[in-house]
């Protein structure tokens, strides 16, 4: 068997812009094939490739383990270890997420819109695959699954480069895919996994492999997201650090506010959809501000407050400027009681990411104005920022959060995998 797609006709003395030209023009030749693939071949490929990573499980957990060993060794965060890590319930919940991507409608063929002209032309706009997409990630190494998955049911192909610390799980998960969508009939190619650590593997990515790939996809920290943007040849959906809050104003309930804090907190501090920022309207301070900062210390979460929570409890530490602007990942939290809610709004649009934000108030006249005003691709209201997910919006696995604001937004799930074109039917027609 090839490793991971790298033909064994490679000669050794290939350098390595040489492997990854050809990388990218296998991925080029399987999205022509992908693209034409029926919906329900494509199902029964995703179902093939669930299967594969359930009977694999021995050599991913196997894998796995010896890459979170050497995040040990290397002194890697908790945070970083915990996205890392799999165990069997994390790996059955892989492989089950593969399997409902192809539950879902078949994004490809969609008629997005007709118009019909006056001198008789039919317009169509339909969905069709966005061809190639290279995905760059980091230590999550569900990536691997959740993103191969979702570009095969967009009729895609994917490049994807795993991180360092999760490489050895990424290469084991991507060898089963391949046999995945070897038992379906399809095109092994359409999944490529980067076979090496080098970054200078990124670098090619980003200049696009000779026009073979169409869009990046990062999922990483600031310093990968924001390398892309700066190289980047292509198209990019960006997904920048998930600086996400909860602002508790005037109205809220507070054993609304204290369970909807604790799940967007301490549910997984190392999810992108983590509340790392706590703002306490100054209109509930006295009553709120308090029971909450107790209800997050008393569930192991380190708080660090400006002079007014740190009033409340002796256990508060100071928060600098730089607190404000920290995605923790951890069990850590920044707390500010605000003079109304201009003033969370606008702490937020000073500090926050665009990814995540929410609001807990029983005024409906509040909520609204936050809904409206918070510029970030998802903002809640009375619920937990943890539902930044694909699977809780209905889109199956997800591929990342886009924060920026070109075509895709939010979670990415197939339909965002997909672009469009025009088909134009005529009986003749010329143009004067």
């Amino acid at each position: 068997m090839p490793v991971l797609n790298l033909r064994s006709d490679f000669a050794e003395a290939d350098t390595l812009p040489e492997q990854m030209a050809a990388i990218g023009r296998r991925a080029r030749a399987a999205a022509r094939r992908m693209a034409l693939a029926s919906a329900r071949t494509k199902d029964g490929a995703l179902k093939s490739i669930a299967e594969r990573i359930r009977a694999s499980r021995d050599e991913i957990l196997s894998e796995n383990a010896r890459d979170v060993a050497a995040a040990r060794s290397a002194g890697q965060s908790a945070a970083l270890i915990d996205r890392l890590t799999l165990d069997p319930g994390r790996l059955a919940g892989m492989a089950d997420a593969v399997e409902k991507v192809g539950s879902l409608a078949d994004p490809v063929g969609r008629q997005l819109a007709a118009i019909e002209r006056p001198n008789g032309l039919l317009i169509e706009r339909i969905a069709v695959p966005l061809g190639v997409v290279g995905v760059i990630f980091e230590a999550r190494p569900n990536v691997t699954a959740d993103a191969g998955a979702l570009c095969l049911k967009a009729g895609n192909a994917a490049i994807l480069r795993a991180g360092s610390d999760s490489h050895r799980t990424a290469m084991a998960i991507a060898r089963a895919m391949s046999r995945g969508l070897a038992d379906a009939g399809l095109p092994e190619d359409a999944i490529q996994l980067v076979p090496t650590r080098d970054r200078a593997a990124v670098g090619l990515m980003l200049a696009g492999l000779d026009g073979c790939v169409d869009v990046i996809v990062p999922r990483g920290g600031r310093g990968l997201v924001e390398r892309v943007q700066a190289e980047a040849r292509v198209p990019v959906f960006a997904h920048l650090d998930g600086i996400n809050h909860v602002y508790v104003a005037a109205a809220a309930d507070l054993d609304m506010a204290r369970t909807v804090l604790l799940n967007s907190k301490m549910r997984r501090t190392s999810v992108c959809g983590a509340a790392e920022t706590l703002l306490v309207d100054r209109a509930c301070a006295a009553t709120h501000l308090a029971p909450l900062v107790h209800a997050l210390l008393e569930s192991g979460c380190a708080v660090r407050g400006d002079a007014e929570t740190r009033a409340v409890d002796p256990r508060v530490t100071a928060a600098s400027e730089e607190d404000w602007h920290t995605e923790y990942l951890d069990a850590i939290i920044a707390v500010r009681v605000v003079d109304g809610i201009e003033a969370a709004i606008e702490h937020i649009e000073t500090y926050g990411s665009h990814h995540t934000d929410a609001i807990i108030t029983e005024d409906d006249t509040a909520a609204t104005r936050f809904l409206a005003e918070v510029d970030s691709a998802i903002v809640t209201h009375n619920a937990s920022t943890q539902f930044a997910d694909g699977g809780e919006f209905g889109f199956g696995a997800e591929i990342g959060i886009a924060t920026g604001r070109m075509h895709a937004r939010g979670p990415v799930g197939v339909e965002q995998l997909t672009t469009f074109k025009y088909r134009v039917h005529g009986n003749g027609q010329t143009r004067p």
